[in-house]
């Protein structure tokens, strides 16, 4: 239908009501550049909650894509054996400890004829301790596994070298520490050859960790290798490992690996119900997906924290219309005289709700995109990790729909107080 063939009735409702729009947004800016303190103070809870919310899921997906990158930076190719049921709720968290992975089973794993397309399987286990040299000591994380823990997490000596499978087989007192172990007991002095404690029970350093940063569940600068049977008798009084990790020859037979695993532990365990398992096999893909999950679940907690200012600014919002409402009766009264409608009067008193909001989101959203980055800066220094900024254009605009949504909903009651008023009482209003 061309322009031509609008009735004319038609054109003159919508040149009007376009006219009505235009005239409430200029009314509405105007008023609230006449009250410009009392319109800050009114979209503060607003700037607020659009600034947290927009913030922590900055925040949030810097951290997922931070882990998910350094579990990806041990490859696709292993796989990590734990003891106990594979957790799936709080009622789980004690089966984490559980001591079913014995030596039998990691031999058992090694054997090419239980398990094939195997490159390697290392035993861990770990234990945080205090180890002292001199007078100094240092809290650290104590790790108990075989030469191959440097390759399979790609981390080899900067000083010295690692202990060798003669030292595992010996139960030998040597040790591999971290950067940061070497800075807290050494400073700037050598420390290879020499010998520190940890429970009463001397260690040589052999090797010292070149500084790596934290990585996904450990920081190898604040770590102490050790061989898995010294810390196993000496160090733990244990007979059963934390985990054994499983690497593959490649990506492609990660599943066929996964389920010899599985099978041959079974056999070794005499369980014939998969549900009885007392162990679960994880890849790297299992942990990139529960990693994702648990940080989306906290982000979308902290989010909905944050949001309760949305609510509190929303109250603030009304409260302030209510008030701009009484103010402004006679100015209502008067346009009513005027030919205004109380739909019109609405309108007016909703836009500056709506505008009030929409303001308050979009300092949020700027405020959180200047907060977010300073935060991306201070994590990657404090964390000593590469830290990188990220953020989410869908929550910056999902912020701004909401500050908008919540200046519409806590300005209806305001905007229909004031479309309700009688043009003559308001007029009388003083």
């Amino acid at each position: 239908m061309t322009g031509s063939s609008v009735p004319g009735g038609v054109r003159g409702m919508i040149l009007r009501s376009s006219m009505h729009i235009k005239y409430s947004i200029k009314t509405a800016i105007g008023s609230l550049r006449a009250n410009t303190s009392r319109s800050a103070l009114t979209i503060l809870g607003i700037v607020i909650g659009i600034t947290a919310i927009t913030l922590v899921v900055s925040v949030g997906e810097g951290a997922q894509a931070l882990i998910l990158s350094q579990i990806e930076a041990f490859g696709p190719t292993l796989l990590d054996v734990n003891p106990g049921r594979e957790p799936s709720g709080l009622s789980d968290f004690a089966e984490i400890f559980s001591d079913s992975l014995k030596q039998r089973d990691l031999e058992a794993l090694r054997d090419p004829n239980n398990v094939q397309g195997v490159e390697r399987v290392m035993p861990t286990v770990l234990q945080t301790d205090t180890v002292s040299y001199g007078g100094e000591t240092y809290r650290t994380s104590i790790v108990g596994s075989d030469p191959y823990f440097a390759e399979v997490f790609d981390m080899y000596p900067e000083e010295g070298a690692n202990f060798t499978e003669g030292d595992v087989e010996a139960r030998a007192g040597v040790a591999v520490i971290g950067s940061k172990v070497k800075e807290e007991l050494f400073g700037d002095s050598d420390a290879l050859g020499k010998k520190l404690r940890i429970k009463n029970r001397t260690f040589r350093i052999v090797g010292v960790f070149s500084h790596r940063g934290q990585m996904a569940f450990f920081n190898p600068d604040k770590l102490v290798l050790v061989p898995y049977t010294t810390a196993q008798q000496y160090l733990f009084g244990i007979d059963y490992f934390h985990s054994i990790t499983v690497k593959a020859v490649s990506e492609d037979v990660v599943p066929r690996v996964q389920r010899e695993v599985e099978l041959t532990l079974r056999e070794l365990h005499g369980i014939d119900d998969p549900a009885k398992d007392d162990f679960y096999v994880s890849t790297q893909a299992d942990a990139a997906a529960r990693i994702g999950s648990v940080t989306s679940i906290l982000t979308a907690l902290l989010v909905s924290v944050a949001a309760i200012s949305l609510v509190v600014g929303g109250v603030g919002i009304m409260n302030i219309m209510l008030v701009s409402v009484a103010e402004r009766t006679r100015e209502i009264g008067l346009h009513k005289a005027l030919g205004a409608t109380p739909r019109d009067i609405s309108r007016q008193f909703l836009l500056e709700s709506v505008f009030l909001t929409a303001v308050g989101g979009v300092i949020g959203v700027i405020l959180g995109f200047c907060f977010s980055f300073l935060a991306s800066l201070v994590l990657g220094q404090v964390l000593s990790t590469g830290w990188k900024f990220a953020f989410s254009l869908p929550a910056a605009l999902l912020g701004l729909s909401v500050a908008a949504a919540v200046g519409f909903v806590f300005g209806l009651y305001p905007a229909r107080q004031a479309a309700k008023k009688s043009p003559i009482e308001a007029l009388r209003y003083e």
